[in-house]
């Protein structure tokens, strides 16, 4: 992959993702290695249309080197998805690598990370983002939200965003962040709007007692399309309220106004609108669960002009013994289009169970279901997922424990 290529994301939602990898634990310990293969077969059925049987064949690799000061994460997910009858719904090679590398000193922290996938359609459960590969699906996970907020098919997807981040403690409670994205979004068979941005922010985090604290954040993106004069500028002030309630709940809340202005081909006058998200995350004995809510002014994923988003997205793991695990997601986003009366609504829910069979091997079977609704006016119309798309897929898995790797 060209590193060239910067990927796109929502700068609140990708920021605060990438900043809780590089959160050390208390000692140094050993580095762990995560690895799975699967293979499955799958049936697509999308409404008004003739049914499909696929096959995937996907690897998922998890490294955490175990350092306090310099933690290293590596997360890939990826393989091949071919038709073996019906249309090609959703054919070729898919890969999702997200890489982060901290700093941990006593008054500074430091991240750099990259998120960069290929897709033939835009994702919609797992950390690939293709349906029925068998990798889990559920539970609070710590995959950045994908700002593709549009589901789409028989499109092939660039997606990328390189973050940096600086954080200074000035004394026991308070710290002081700023940070930068550089992101795009690219469709190599032109039945898309290639987007590029550049994001900047700084927050200043004050510890209110050992359960609470509070930041006062400001942020500024700019949004460009492909050759076209037109673009899309916000400015963003917003306060954020944590509080851990215990060990294993805790609950985070944003809101704030976001001053928007569009010029170029197309200029409108400056409005202002708001920024508000939300989200619990509860860590059972045998599982977590997670719930959350996001409204925003985005680029328009590829397909607007510049967007209102509202989302929600809620996933739930648990494992029942050593050897059955079941996860289920579920996630709704609407697109309410700056320029136009455009909406699009999708919905996307998904369960899944796991079976493991000796030491190594699994058995798992799975069901999304993906629906969305479209009153998009453009010649981009057809890329954009319409009616139900039903996945019904089995497979199975070849994955070790984790590995804990001692050090010399």
């Amino acid at each position: 992959m060209k590193t060239t290529l910067k990927l796109v994301a929502i700068l609140y939602t990708a920021c605060a993702a990438a900043h809780a990898q590089v959160v050390p634990q208390a000692t140094s310990g050993p580095a762990n290695l995560l690895w799975a293969f699967r293979y499955s077969q799958s049936g697509v059925f999308i409404s008004g249309n003739q049914a499909s049987a696929q096959v995937n064949a996907s690897a998922e690799f998890d490294f955490a080197n175990g350092f306090k000061r310099f933690p290293l994460n590596l997360n890939y997910g990826g393989g091949y998805t071919g038709t073996l009858a019906g249309p090609s719904y959703a054919s070729g090679l898919f890969q999702h690598l997200l890489i982060s590398q901290g700093y941990i000193g006593r008054r500074w922290n430091i991240l750099a990370s990259d998120n960069v996938s290929y897709l033939p359609e835009s994702p919609s459960t797992g950390f690939s983002g293709i349906p029925g590969t068998g990798e889990p699906i559920g539970g609070s996970g710590t995959t950045p939200p994908s700002s593709q907020s549009i589901l789409t098919t028989k499109t092939r997807i660039v997606n990328n965003v390189a973050t940096g981040e600086i954080g200074l403690s000035l004394n026991y409670a308070t710290t002081l962040s700023i940070g930068g994205t550089s992101q795009i979004l690219r469709f190599p068979d032109g039945n898309g709007l290639d987007t590029s941005a550049t994001t900047a922010n700084m927050g200043l985090t004050r510890r209110l007692d050992a359960r609470n604290s509070l930041t006062g954040q400001y942020a500024f993106s700019r949004y460009s399309y492909g050759g076209s004069a037109f673009t899309l500028e916000t400015n963003a002030a917003l306060i954020d309220y944590r509080r851990a309630w215990s060990r294993h709940l805790i609950t985070d809340v944003s809101a704030g106004p976001v001053w928007v202005s569009i010029t170029g081909s197309v200029a409108l006058p400056a409005s202002t609108k708001y920024s508000a998200n939300a989200a619990v995350n509860y860590l059972l004995r045998f599982g977590s669960t997670s719930l959350s809510y996001s409204h925003q002014t985005s680029s328009g994923a590829g397909y607007l002009l510049g967007a209102t988003v509202d989302s929600v997205n809620a996933g739930f793991s648990r494992e029942f013994g050593r050897d059955l695990s079941i996860g289920i997601t579920g996630s709704y986003m609407r697109n309410s289009g700056l320029l136009n009366n455009e909406v699009i609504s999708g919905k996307v829910g998904g369960v899944q169970a796991t079976r493991r069979l000796g030491r190594y091997l699994s058995l798992f079977s799975n069901y999304t279901a993906i629906d969305q609704s479209s009153s998009l006016f453009s010649s981009l119309q057809p890329n954009v997922l319409n009616q139900l798309e039903q996945v019904v897929s089995a497979g199975i898995g070849y994955s070790p424990r984790a590995a804990r790797l001692a050090r010399k």
